[in-house]
């Protein structure tokens, strides 16, 4: 869907982006990770223009974006600010309706598709004539990202779009995040800093340093096969609970027994994480989970000690261990 080829970015003699490439496949969340000025955002930036490459060529779908103006560009690209850029004068509602009416929608389409939106991020439809300032950080950020959905584009940029809220509000939001089936069906790049952010939402992630691509991956081989001593030092310091988000309960299939499900057991899905896993213990009254494989029509029953040692033995068959 999209395909990033010798990308350069240079503010006079400084390199913000260094001739990288990278593709992200269709419905895929790719994840632009590293520290202040590695060149995560200009690289985000330039994928709908909002600053103009010094080198290098994007294709969305095929096309490149140099040949369409870039006004016509950013209509088919959601893109999600940090300090989710509402319009202060605006309603919620007038917020979210500004590339509709661009589109030239009639009233009662886009009136819907709002409402629809809002129900979907969990808002009342009371929030329609508020303005921005009334609202939470956490309802101002829903808002941003139905501005971006509205108009259905096949391409999300996020651009730290949880980076100002606090850990409670960003937990659940990441949770509505992973849930959404809007967002199932999106191309996504999101910009951050929050490793444990970049393990729990991307199916891969490039790590950025000084305006190159160091490694990029998914989350197990970076944790795993990292590609040298500045990737493994980057993940060093919350490398168990990486692991956790990383390993999903596929990974560790082999390593748990076949049983008959129990009763009153807690149902996941082989593609949830290891991390959900052992949360569910916590939050729901249970003593096993009840896991279907992602593609055949088998099961398996595990307790925490199972799932525990299930876990352990993975790792002690990955190269790194």
């Amino acid at each position: 869907m999209i395909k990033v080829d010798h990308l350069s970015k240079s503010f006079g003699k400084v390199k913000a982006v260094d001739h990288i490439s990278f593709e992200v496949m269709e419905q895929e969340n790719l994840i632009l990770l590293g520290t202040s000025g590695s060149g995560k955002t200009t690289t985000l930036r330039m994928i709908n223009r909002l600053i103009e490459p010094t080198g290098g060529k994007v294709f969305i779908n095929g096309e490149n974006i140099l040949d369409q103006s870039p006004e016509v560009l950013r209509r088919g690209i959601g893109y999600v600010l940090q300090n989710n850029g509402l319009f202060p004068h605006y309603t919620v509602a007038a917020n979210i309706a500004i590339v509709p009416q661009l589109l030239k929608w009639d009233k009662k389409r886009i009136n819907h598709r709002v409402s629809e939106l809002l129900e979907k991020l969990r808002m009342d439809k009371t929030f329609l004539n508020v303005y921005p300032d009334e609202l939470s950080g956490g309802q101002q950020q829903r808002v941003g990202l139905a501005r971006a959905l509205v108009a259905d584009p096949p391409v999300l940029l996020m651009d730290e779009p949880f980076g100002a809220l606090d850990n409670v509000t960003r937990s659940k939001i990441h949770a509505e995040f992973k849930a959404l089936d809007e967002l199932k069906r999106k191309t996504i790049i999101m910009v951050t800093h929050d490793v444990q952010e970049a393990f729990e939402l991307g199916d891969r992630i490039c790590l950025m340093d000084k305006g190159k691509i160091i490694q990029n991956g998914t989350p197990t081989e970076l944790l795993f096969n990292p590609a040298n001593s500045f990737v493994k030092d980057f993940l060093k310091e919350q490398r168990l609970l990486l692991e956790f988000k990383a390993i999903r309960l596929n990974d560790i299939w082999r390593y748990l027994a076949p049983q008959t499900p129990k009763q009153g057991s807690v149902d996941l899905h082989g593609d949830a994480s290891f991390w959900s896993a052992i949360e569910s213990f916590k939050f729901v009254n249970t003593e096993h989970l009840h896991i279907k494989h992602h593609q055949k029509d088998e099961y398996r029953s595990a307790g925490f000690e199972e799932l525990m040692a299930a876990f352990y033995q993975y790792k002690k068959h990955q190269p790194h261990e």
